[in-house]
């Protein structure tokens, strides 16, 4: 289950990722909390929400054609240290009383900037820092654990410390928390990876070509559509969270921290239960199953009214959204080539926090209108419409990834001509 940390530089990573993470999540509910405090509006905590990942949407296609070509971990190095001033400035403006909307949109603008370079790098850097190709799923996986355990840690804490000291100083945690991942960076011993030139090279160009290589192979294009559906429709459900705390469940700060640690048990059980997987293999079934599942829990989640059922629905919602999520990462850079594996990761980051922006301020907008938890509703049962779709298209998918999986020696008694299966995810079932 560890064996992505037998790797020295992953091992640097996993360490001091893990520290900053809980910082991140400190910063989210904190940024979320205050937003509600100071506007009691759900369309203005979508209004953020969009303003802090529409960078994503627009910058991702030219950042990964820069990931392709620059140096990931000086660019990781980079969007780490402009992180930490981002959350410097948000604490200095909180504890002294002087923020408002206006800086909170602002600030949330100039982080989505940041990880709009920052999660392609990061996502591509993992073949980096993991020399084994076969350790690469658990590395992804164990990556997973490690945001989750995170997604734990951080909303119970901040919840505390928001209660006892205000939002200002889970910023300031934060900021103090980025120290650890960049220490972490500046310890790692790397081969240097050969890069093709940026002179003369047309980006627009650069551009295309991994736009035409994902969406024209079926498996990639299929596995990124049913994300960017999911993500647009329900992940959501992160913004109207306070709207579920505060009107609905009638709790505080501390309930919000429930609620979101409850999310990243689930999500953290499903990490652990795929950094245990040994192989790729048997991954393409749980896309579907898992993004069906969440969208079954936010619709159940949507009707509770009490404290204890909504904490475990959001334990059922956590494992579904994570595991789908995980999953299909593992597979795209298991099939992407590696020289557009930087681009082939912004479409993921764009799938993945690119749509969300236009689901923030959607479910802001219906929640004022409708009310937060018939927007959930409709959001759940978009997911679930999603996983039906992707599941009746994934024996094709199967088929079209076989000849990469026997490429790279995933399927190799098929090379060998011993079995002859046409399964994408799994060999057939005895």
């Amino acid at each position: 289950m560890l064996r992505a940390l037998s790797h020295r530089n992953y091992k640097l990573f996993f360490s001091g990722q893990s520290l900053s993470l809980i910082g991140t999540w400190m910063t989210r509910i904190a940024t979320s909390w205050l937003v509600y405090r100071l506007t009691g509006s759900a369309l203005l905590l979508g209004v953020v929400g969009f303003a802090g990942q529409i960078p994503s949407f627009l910058l991702a296609p030219f950042a990964g054609v820069l990931v392709d070509r620059w140096n990931r971990h000086r660019l990781l190095v980079a969007t780490q240290v402009l992180a930490m001033l981002q959350s410097l400035a948000l604490a200095i403006l909180a504890l002294t009383g002087l923020i408002n909307i206006r800086h909170v949109i602002g600030l949330s603008i100039l982080q989505g900037v940041i990880n709009a370079f920052d999660m392609p790098a990061r996502q591509a850097f993992v073949v980096e820092m993991v020399e084994k190709r076969e350790d690469l799923a658990n590395a992804i996986a164990l990556n997973s654990s490690m945001v989750n355990a995170a997604r734990l840690l951080g909303p119970s804490i901040g919840g505390v410390v928001i209660a006892a000291v205000g939002e200002g100083w889970c910023f300031m945690l934060d900021a103090v928390s980025y120290i650890a991942v960049i220490a972490s960076l500046l310890a790692m011993k790397l081969v240097p990876r050969v890069r093709k030139p940026l002179k003369g090279t047309n980006i627009l160009r650069e551009i295309r070509e991994g736009w035409r290589y994902a969406f024209g192979f079926a498996p990639i294009r299929s596995v990124l559509l049913l994300l960017a559906l999911v993500s647009l429709v329900g992940m959501p459900y992160t913004v109207l969270m306070p709207v579920f705390a505060n009107g609905i469940l009638h709790g505080g700060p501390s309930t919000l921290g429930l609620l979101m640690a409850a999310s990243g048990v689930g999500a953290l059980v499903g990490a652990l239960f795929l950094a245990g997987r040994k192989s790729v293999l048997g991954l393409g079934k749980y896309i579907p199953l898992t993004a069906g599942a969440f969208g079954a829990g936010l619709i159940a989640f949507s009707f509770s009214r009490l404290l204890w059922l909504s904490m475990f629905l959001m334990v059922l919602t956590g494992l579904g959204f994570m595991v789908q999520m995980a999953a299909s990462n593992t597979v795209l850079q298991t099939i992407v080539d590696e020289d557009k594996r930087g681009r082939v990761m912004s479409f993921y980051t764009m799938a993945f926090m690119g749509t969300a922006p236009f689901g923030s301020l959607l479910a802001g907008s219906l929640a004022d209108r409708i009310g937060a938890p018939h927007t959930l509703m409709f959001g759940g049962l978009g997911c679930i419409l999603g996983a039906l779709w992707f599941a009746t298209s994934l024996p094709s998918l199967r088929r079209d990834v076989r000849p990469i999986y026997v490429r790279i020696g995933i399927l190799p008694e098929i090379a060998t001509g011993i079995h002859n299966t046409t399964e994408l995810s799994v060999p057939p079932e005895t």
